[in-house]
């Protein structure tokens, strides 16, 4: 398993984007393998996932790459295909969310080269419709995870930046925090994030190998876990559990009390 993106759904089970094997991988909070999908785009080729959302419906949306196209597909729990539509190819990962309250889907775009990358975020009615982009004018670089607090906010972490970036439901840029370093409040490569029932703000600080949380402003509160190499993505389930997937151990790690 090559886990990448995760998501919980409300009955509890833990979805995870398996991008080395191109499948969707399904297990219990208490880490019981349940089912497995194949990810597949068009005519039936296969496609890497980079991450995985759940909708207020209680269905997937996936997004990833095949070698020539990208893609975003909505499934249902059991891995049938609903709906799809193409995305811009990059050579970049990128995250999806979705705002429940607007029923819409956000998609992370990175843009350029290596050494010039441009990030911002894509909102797209569930058909595929453009709706609008987010955060082309805060400079943000590369971007990959995402997440929708339930107040609506955007929040998104830039992995070159070292900076978590915060819109409000319009668009609209709120905040910043971050900033690159290994100090209290300071990132590294901050890949996952995820928000809990009280709106604080967990990362998954992945060269600082630790797993961080912050108030809804943004101010540091407390280390969750340290020393957990190269880590991906973070997601809460409803029942309080924190989901953790790591890409060197290929596992996934769930925290019950923290």
């Amino acid at each position: 398993m090559y886990p990448v993106g995760v998501t919980v759904s409300d009955e509890g089970e833990i979805f995870v984007a398996d991008r080395g094997n191109m499948r969707i991988q399904v297990f219990t909070l208490q880490g019981t393998f349940v089912r497995q999908f194949p990810i597949v785009a068009s005519g039936g080729q296969k496609m890497k996932p980079h991450d995985v959302a759940m909708d207020g419906e209680g269905n997937l949306w996936v997004v990833g790459n095949t070698r020539f196209a990208g893609f975003a597909v909505q499934y249902n729990k059991q891995g049938r295909v609903l709906r799809k539509f193409d995305l811009q190819r990059s050579g970049w990962s990128r995250g999806v969310a979705v705002d429940t309250r607007r029923n819409h889907i956000l998609i992370t775009q990175t843009t350029g080269d290596w050494d010039k990358p441009h990030g911002e975020v894509l909102v797209f009615s569930p058909d595929g419709t453009f709706v609008r982009t987010v955060g082309q004018q805060q400079g943000m670089k590369y971007l990959w995870f995402i997440t929708v607090d339930r107040e609506g906010n955007i929040l998104v972490s830039d992995i070159w930046n070292h900076s978590i970036y915060i819109f409000n439901e319009d668009g609209q840029f709120l905040f910043k925090f971050g900033g690159k370093g290994s100090g209290v409040g300071q990132l590294q490569d901050p890949h996952g994030i995820c928000t809990d029932g009280a709106g604080n703000i967990i990362v998954a600080d992945r060269d600082n190998r630790r797993v961080e949380m912050f108030d809804k402003t943004g101010k540091f509160l407390k280390h969750i876990t340290t020393d957990m190499v190269r880590l991906q993505a973070v997601a809460m389930a409803t029942q309080g559990q924190l989901v953790i997937t790591n890409e060197q151990g290929h596992n996934v790690s769930i925290f019950w009390n923290f």
